[in-house]
């Protein structure tokens, strides 16, 4: 008869196996699963996070912007404003990813092919920043997420010692809209984000809006020192549109932005009205507009 010390150490030698097999065959299924990911992003800022760790897209949007090379081959699924449910459907993805600012754009039809994207939520730097935390997590790409922030955090870091101890600039920023003049962004914007970080005031504050309409009059009261034109879309046609107002409209020369020749373009790819993996650059672009000669 087996004593009871030696049918304890049995039992224990047995779950330790059982254990060790157990979380081999657990990590394993989890790796297949990872392997299968079929990814689909609906907008280039998702397509720069994928890019920026490394994974594999079986869709992505129609854009004038240069494609990453890895995904020169891959599925056009429609433009951000307006992808294709069908198409969609046809490349099977197991995750479709969009933008918080875009929710609208998915309807019935993606109900129709049971597809449920989701939206990732790109309104400031720290947001992006959790996303880029939260799917290099997901997805295994942990060191490829830790490199991004930290390029990130840097920037921030070099912003804020240009900043130090100077008197903030008022910023007003404007993002154009093609045939339909412009709107004013607040500080819950990007753009208004990265001119936060940037050590700037933005003249016009909301607490939960991140564009407004504009006023002449408001404008003018508010005397902006800088003026950024956010052109993210169709540029050419946005930038003509603000040149032509800045001109006609009498207002604009009583600003001391435009009396010192203080007035920035915004394009893409460094600059759009979601953060994007661009981010970096573009706020030590906004905080040498801010603080120009400063190291």
């Amino acid at each position: 008869m087996k004593s009871p010390r030696r049918t304890a150490l049995i039992v224990v030698i047995v779950l330790l196996i059982a254990g060790v097999f157990g979380g081999y065959f657990a990590n394993h299924q989890l790796a297949k699963q990872r392997h299968h990911q079929r990814i689909v992003a609906t907008t280039y800022a998702v397509v720069q996070i994928a890019d920026k760790l490394k994974l594999p897209l079986v869709g992505v949007p129609n854009t004038a912007n240069k494609m990453p090379a890895r995904y020169k081959n891959v599925t056009k699924i429609g433009s951000p404003m307006n992808p294709s449910a069908e198409k969609i459907a046809s490349v099977k993805p197991t995750a479709v990813y969009s933008v918080t600012t875009l929710k609208d754009q998915f309807g019935k039809s993606f109900k129709q092919q049971h597809i449920k994207p989701y939206f990732l939520n790109l309104q400031s730097v720290s947001d992006l920043q959790h996303v880029v935390t939260t799917m290099g997590n997901q997805y295994d790409r942990k060191s490829e997420s830790k490199a991004a922030n930290q390029e990130i955090n840097q920037a921030i870091s070099k912003a804020k010692q240009r900043a130090n101890h100077r008197q903030k600039p008022r910023v007003l920023v404007l993002m154009g809209l093609p045939g339909a003049g412009y709107m004013i962004a607040t500080n819950r914007s990007y753009v208004g984000n990265l001119v936060e970080l940037a050590g700037g005031k933005n003249v016009f504050t909301s607490k939960n809006q991140e564009y407004i309409q504009p006023s002449d009059e408001a404008i003018q009261k508010a005397q902006p020192q800088v003026i950024l034109r956010l052109e993210h879309a169709m540029p050419a046609m946005v930038t003509e549109q603000f040149n032509s107002d800045f001109k006609t409209q009498s207002f604009w020369r009583q600003t001391p932005a435009v009396q010192s020749k203080r007035i920035y373009d915004l394009r893409e790819p460094d600059f759009d009205a979601t953060a994007n993996m661009h981010a970096a650059k573009a706020l030590g672009e906004v905080s040498q507009w801010l603080y120009p000669g400063s190291q």
